[in-house]
């Protein structure tokens, strides 16, 4: 019997990037957005010119030039990607600029990611579960993403007890009507219940994504694995072509589909499956998984008859 190893039920935390964070807003009217906080342009002693801010004796107006305004959380979020040093500086000058929880959601929201990018995950739990608490409770639906990002992270630290509260707090806000965001947060909670053995909850938590968002390639991959898991390899065949169909291109499920294939006694479509991820992953880490399981399937096997070779070498 080939020894393969289990491919984890990963404990993933998923983030949203700068250009997607920048889209969600903390409630009408919570936090109000500032002003762009660049310098004013330098000007000579002069003539008062109020609508750029100057009052002709070298000091500003009260007035502030007509600047457009910028979302200070994708700044923060993008100054991460290439800078993190100094977007945790900017995070922490911006905590301190609030005054209250509420004037707060939204630098504890980067601090929170920049925390979990740094591998600090119950720093990244504590930084999320603050902006959650800076938004009141009529507004608690512009809660519920961060609230799965509070698992996310705790899930990341080991923390499945912790994760599985946040999650099931986030399904329980009445008025979020995002199915493709609450399947994303099943999934979330599948993956906290099986670290808590509990696999027959993280099936029907499955079972809902997939209603919720029959798109997401991710919960087909997962429940593919844990049908897998539990010996139900029909189930876990259809659930990764389902996978595969929504995501050809992703080397987790090509990974997924070789394991159930070699599995059901499918050599070659395992070897198929293996092979592309090879191709896919080039020198990452699930290439390199699937080519320990090709050296274990051995070489492709000589099925030519005696008779056929015979004829090939005399040819």
């Amino acid at each position: 019997m080939i020894d393969l190893p289990v491919p984890q039920f990963a404990q993933e935390v998923v983030f949203v990037q700068a250009q997607e964070v920048a889209l969600m807003q903390v409630g009408g009217g919570t936090i109000p957005r500032r002003e762009s906080e660049l310098p004013l342009p330098h000007r000579r002693k002069g003539k008062a010119d109020p609508a750029a801010g100057w009052n002709g004796q070298g000091k500003p107006t009260l007035e502030r030039p007509d600047l457009p305004e910028r979302d200070r959380l994708a700044d923060c979020l993008a100054k991460a990607a290439s800078n993190p040093d100094a977007a945790m500086v900017e995070a922490q000058v911006w905590l301190g600029e609030g005054r209250s929880a509420a004037q707060q959601v939204r630098a504890n929201h980067c601090l929170g990611v920049l925390r979990a990018n740094a591998g600090d995950f119950d720093a990244s739990a504590d930084a999320f579960a603050a902006a959650v608490a800076g938004i009141p409770a009529e507004q608690e639906v512009a809660a519920v993403p961060l609230m799965a990002m509070a698992g996310n992270a705790a899930l990341a630290g080991g923390k499945a007890d912790a994760a599985l509260g946040w999650f099931d707090r986030a399904l329980a806000v009445k008025g979020y009507a995002d199915a493709p965001a609450l399947g994303a947060i099943q999934i979330d909670r599948s993956r906290a219940l099986v670290a808590l053995g509990r696999t027959v909850d993280a099936a029907a938590a499955l079972h809902e994504a997939h209603r919720l968002a029959p798109a997401d390639a991710e919960g087909w991959l997962l429940s593919a694995t844990l049908a897998r898991r539990q010996g139900s390899l029909a189930l876990a065949q259809r659930d990764i072509e389902t996978a595969a169909g929504l995501d050809p291109r992703d080397p987790r499920i090509g990974l997924e589909a070789g394991v159930i294939a070699v599995l059901a006694g499918r050599d070659e479509a395992a070897r198929k499956s293996w092979e592309s991820v090879i191709a896919m992953d080039r020198d990452g880490d699930l290439a390199r998984t699937a080519q320990s399981y090709l050296d274990q399937l051995g070489p492709v096997a000589d099925t030519a008859t005696p008779a056929a070779k015979g004829e090939k070498s005399g040819s």
